[in-house]
C-alpha cells in the first residue's frame, strides 16, 4: 500500500539554497521513494512530501533519511514546542479522490 510522509521545517535565513541542494540527490539514496516534493509555506519555511512503494520502504529508508537530514541540520531552526529542528508525520493512503 502506497505511504506518505510529510516533514516540515524552519530554515535559518541565507541557509535556504544549502537547504534545497541537500536534497538533490534524494531519490538515488532512499530507497522505496517514489516521488518526492518540497513546497515552500512562508518565509524560510519548507515541507517536503514524499511518496514511498509501502511503509516498509518508508521505514526501511529512515537511516538514509536521517544521514540527509544530518547532512544540513545546521541550516534549521527549532520550531518550538519541545519538536525540535523536524516535525514529521507518515503513513498509509486511505483516500485518493483524484
Amino acid at each position: 500500500m502506497i505511504a506518505f510522509n510529510v516533514v516540515r521545517f524552519k530554515v535559518k535565513p541565507g541557509m535556504d539554497a544549502a537547504f534545497l541542494a541537500a536534497h538533490e540527490g534524494i531519490a538515488e539514496s532512499w530507497p522505496g521513494l517514489r516521488h518526492a516534493n518540497i513546497i515552500q509555506t512562508g518565509e524560510g519555511r519548507y515541507c517536503i512530501i514524499a511518496e514511498w512503494e509501502s511503509m516498509e520502504a518508508l521505514a526501511a529508508s529512515r537511516p538514509q533519511m536521517i544521514a540527509t537530514l544530518d547532512s544540513f541540520r545546521e541550516t534549521l531552526e527549532d520550531l518550538g514546542g519541545g519538536m525540535g529542528v523536524t516535525d514529521a508525520v507518515g503513513g498509509t493512503v486511505v483516500l485518493s479522490p483524484k
